[in-house]
């Protein structure tokens, strides 16, 4: 009989209809009773087998762990917390599984930081299963949402010469001799001998390349690896992560604001229907954690409410200017309560200020616009008053900026300048100069960080529990 999900079977009327499970205990009582879950949902079906009809050479193979194929009967359950049973006919022990060596058994409950330990197993918990699910409908998701709006979808090179972001922190790719690499007259690494001859990094974003299809296809988008280099060990950071990039030609800033918003939204919104067995345990966790902490440090919405918070209000849209003069006005500000003073305009706003704009002052999602020029990166396109740019930040309560993007600046002298004043490399960066040659037209885009999306949606705390193996500072395990 061909193996059925339990997330299917649990929605089924019993009947004594015959069914045959795949999956792996979660516990085993009284001799009897199986907890059984294949991944499928949070969800375990309850399977109830006759000791004396196993015999105890098997009993003693059902462990924590262990995967089982059962085939039987279902019918309507007559204990609590389920619906319906699975009278066991026949089992068969597929893998077993050392109770000894096991280290997710149920008396111990192992932290989040111990499961990044064996990251190869922490799937097989309630909590990863649950965020490992809801990745997955997000993921999805997003394709639907362009896919459903006319947008191409543009794998842009993992491998690439130039630093999209000019901050330098990136990872090199190269198969020359580490210890004796090939030099020039001028005793520099000579690059012309190593595999692609130059210099190559992983990619820190898919922008750039982005442009150019943009520039031909109207509305494209990007969703892939990018790495940063940066030696950054925090709950927040991660050296490789997956980012979530439109570019749209003939957009301004107002498109790319809408289009940011309408994302957004569209995501939460399918998180909230899609997936809610999985958001109440992790709602439920969430709770359990804010429980723990002083009264203080408490987040002042669930995670559900969150989650509706930013479905059910429309996002203030306020220019940097304004946002400094409320910070600068505020409390915290006033009684240096915040870690970062905001003495002037010009300061790079940190998330301490992101949260207050969203969570204290206006109480909605915030589109922060018109950025210093100074703080920005060189594509944004610069505004007349000669010192900002259309720029653009996206702020959530908890997180704070969760998207950043801009309108991309069109014109060539002015992008020449700005790479002129930042030293930027003009022989790494001469194609995407010359899209500003051939037929420059307006254009706009934005990133959004899927792992900072997930850090949202699933109430998580550690970007490094939203991803299945994590990359950060001294580890690669796995």
């Amino acid at each position: 009989m061909k193996r059925t999900k339990i997330k299917e079977l649990l929605q089924v009327e019993p009947t004594g209809q015959p069914a045959t499970v795949h999956g792996w205990i979660r516990s085993f009582r009284n001799n009897q009773f199986i907890e059984i879950n294949d991944g499928s949902t949070i969800k375990n079906l309850q399977a109830v087998v006759d000791r004396d009809a196993l015999g105890e050479a098997t009993i003693k193979r059902l462990t924590v762990g262990a995967c089982i194929e059962v085939k039987g009967e279902l019918h309507k359950s007559l204990g609590k917390g389920q619906s319906l049973d699975l009278m066991v006919k026949e089992l068969n022990v597929l893998g077993d599984c050392d109770p000894e060596k096991y280290p997710l058994q149920l008396k111990n409950r192992p932290s989040l930081e111990y499961l990044r330990e064996i990251a190869h197993l922490r799937s097989r918990t309630n909590t990863f299963g649950a965020v490992m699910r809801l990745r997955h409908a997000m993921a999805y998701a997003v394709h639907r949402f362009f896919n459903e709006r006319g947008f191409f979808y543009i794998h842009t090179p993992v491998i690439t010469g130039s630093d999209a972001e000019g901050a330098g922190a990136m990872f090199r790719v190269t198969t020359l001799d580490a210890g004796k690499p090939p030099r020039t007259t001028e005793g520099g690494i000579d690059y012309k001998e190593d595999f692609f001859g130059r210099e190559t990094n992983l990619t820190v974003s898919g922008q750039l390349e982005g442009e150019t299809y943009a520039l031909a296809l109207g509305d494209i988008y990007t969703f892939g690896p990018t790495f940063r280099a940066e030696n950054s060990n925090t709950a927040r950071h991660l050296a490789e992560f997956w980012m979530i990039e439109p570019e749209m030609a003939f957009y301004d800033l107002q498109d790319n604001m809408q289009l940011a918003q309408e994302l957004l939204q569209y995501l939460v919104r399918y998180a909230l229907d899609n997936c809610q067995e999985d958001l109440e345990f992790l709602n439920k966790r969430s709770q359990d954690e804010e429980s723990s902490k002083p009264q203080d440090k408490r987040a002042e919405m669930g995670l559900i409410d969150r989650l509706k918070f930013v479905t059910e209000n429309d996002f203030q849209r306020t220019s940097y200017t304004e946002a400094i003069d409320i910070l600068r006005n505020s409390n915290p500000n006033k009684k240096k309560k915040f870690q970062y003073i905001i003495e002037s305009w010009g300061t790079d706003l940190q998330s301490e200020h992101e949260r207050y704009l969203v969570e204290k002052h206006f109480k909605k999602p915030v589109i922060l616009y018109d950025y210093p020029a100074a703080i920005k990166s060189f594509y944004m396109r610069q505004n007349d008053d000669g010192k900002t740019v259309g720029a653009m930040d996206v702020l959530f309560p908890g997180i704070g900026e969760i998207i950043g993007g801009s309108v991309r600046e069109e014109r060539y002298d002015r992008l020449m300048r700005r790479v002129e004043e930042l030293k930027l490399p003009e022989k790494d960066l001469w194609w995407y100069l010359e899209l500003r040659k051939f037929g420059s037209a307006p254009h706009a885009g934005f990133g959004l960080g899927f792992e900072r999306l997930m850090l949202f949606v699933s109430g998580m705390t550690n970007i490094r529990d939203v991803i299945p193996y994590p990359r950060y500072p001294g580890n690669a395990e796995f």
